[in-house]
């Protein structure tokens, strides 16, 4: 949430996505949190979209990415270079 609130101060027109599980997968350690579980520094208006990441298409592309960690971040961030005619994704990767 920091990152987000720091880079929409540097610009205006950043968009803050949000990749999240859908429903069904089962990514290690991550599920896809109801509402009421989200956690208290979650500010829902700082997130401009959320893209929901099947397990399917996330090891199709952590696959893809070889050695790299990537996972659902990585399959938000290229499915969303191809909405753009220019511009920057950034994607930033916890690492727990």
């Amino acid at each position: 949430m920091g990152v987000s609130r720091y880079l929409k101060e540097q610009s205006p027109a950043v968009q803050i996505i949000g990749p999240q599980p859908t429903e069904g997968s089962q990514f290690p350690g991550i599920r896809r949190w109801p509402e009421a579980y989200l956690p208290k520094i979650f500010e829902r208006e700082r997130v401009g979209r959320i893209l929901d990441v099947s397990q399917q298409e996330a090891t199709a592309i952590i696959r893809r990415l070889d050695r790299e960690e990537g996972g659902r971040y990585g399959a938000a961030a290229i499915r969303l270079v191809s909405e753009l005619d220019k511009g920057v994704v950034v994607c930033i990767i916890c690492d727990r």
